[in-house]
């Protein structure tokens, strides 16, 4: 069996590369990358004769057509804005595949994917992800879902790579269209830094200020698990915050444009280049990552809630920065070891709590690492 890894050498997903190393079974793991130096290095460094590189550019939908048969599972971890692509690639040519984000025309292809009998996973890193799998256990154990509550804190600095800078920045941006919670029947739009509450991730993250954060758990899971609410909330290190709060305060994510030295351009354009270059947006005290899950319903009548959370080892046993991106990058490997083992029965384009048997998912993060913790309390 044949695994393909775009973007198997940048920031997040050499260490899904590492991981597949380390664990799978497939007999060929081909990173694909546009920085074929970088790839070079990480392969030499894993030291697996399974691996090899291919020069990749992601913008080239024709190339993907060419390079995706021939492999069991694609595995996609390059920047959100190729999501679409890659899914309607696997797709077109008839192979398996998932990623870690969620780009919502991705669903659009789910009958064409019944069809050639495809799986396709968007969204399996730590959230989405892990806590789909953590809503999904949580729900099976009820007999109606009223209220899901994720939350989570992405302990990483702003600018680690330039895609995560996009990332940060569109989470607080005010004109953020799926920044939504669900109830009743509704997404209700709220704006940025709505719904502050604190939240205890515990470890070296501790308590956190959360506040809505647009992601595809609320759109999924009312559909998925039948929950009458869905809400995710997140945040970052404090000074991460601080700094989305400030662009906020000063107007800086304006997007009108002016003409600046003969070059016409927006405030938030220059705001995203001087966060790039600037050392600050690259540093961060703890490198980890925190998901806490609530789940509110009923079971026989009664009111019943699951909390599940996850625990992962201090970056200073974890590789410092790794702490982080390991959170994100092995769920993908673990996602596309399942799905080329069989474990994955469904067909479609399908949210990570209807294709992942929690149980499987969770046991194979705590080989790696990563422990998902759960109580139960009644509330009658």
């Amino acid at each position: 069996m044949k695994a393909l890894v775009l973007g198997g050498a940048g920031a997040v997903c050499m260490e899904t590369t590492r991981d597949l190393a380390q664990y799978s079974n497939f007999e060929e793991i081909v990173v694909a990358e546009k920085n074929m130096e970088a790839a070079n290095e990480l392969i030499e460094e894993i030291g697996d004769p399974r691996l090899r590189a291919v020069q990749f550019d992601a913008d080239d939908y024709a190339g993907m057509l060419k390079l995706f048969p021939g492999h069991d599972v694609v595995i996609n971890g390059l920047p959100w804005k190729y999501d679409l692509a890659v899914t309607k690639a696997c797709v077109e040519v008839g192979v398996n595949g998932l990623d870690v984000s969620t780009e919502e025309d991705q669903w659009d292809y789910d009958q064409a994917a019944k069809d050639k009998d495809v799986i396709f996973i968007p969204g399996v890193g730590a959230t989405p992800g892990i806590t789909n799998a953590m809503a999904r256990r949580a729900a099976d154990q009820m007999d109606e879902v009223e209220d899901i509550q994720i939350n989570f804190a992405a302990f990483r600095c702003p600018a680690p790579a330039p895609g995560l800078l996009i990332t940060f920045l569109w989470e607080f941006h005010p004109k953020t269209e799926s920044r939504v919670y669900y109830e009743d029947g509704e997404f209700h739009w709220v704006g940025p830094f709505v719904g502050l509450k604190d939240v205890d991730f515990g470890g070296e993250i501790g308590v956190q200020e959360v506040c809505y954060i647009p992601h595809p758990e609320t759109k999924t899971m009312p559909k998925s698990l039948g929950a009458r609410k869905v809400s995710v909330q997140g945040c970052f290190p404090p000074q991460a915050m601080n700094l989305a709060k400030t662009l906020l305060e000063w107007g800086l994510y304006d997007e009108e444009p002016f003409t600046y030295k003969g070059i016409e351009v927006t405030s938030l354009e220059m705001i995203h280049e001087l966060l790039l270059r600037s050392p600050k947006t690259k540093e961060t005290p703890v490198w980890g990552y925190g998901l806490v899950v609530e789940v509110f319903g009923k079971k026989e009548g009664k009111d019943l809630k699951v909390k599940l959370w996850s625990e992962h080892p201090p970056m200073a046993e974890w590789g410092g920065k790794a702490a982080y991106y390991k959170n994100i990058a092995i769920p993908l490997s673990v996602g596309a070891q399942m799905i080329a083992r069989g474990d994955v029965k469904v067909r479609g384009v399908v949210p990570p709590e209807t294709a992942l048997d929690p149980q499987i998912f969770f046991d194979e993060l705590k080989l790696r690492g990563i422990i998902v913790r759960e109580e139960m309390e009644w509330l009658d």
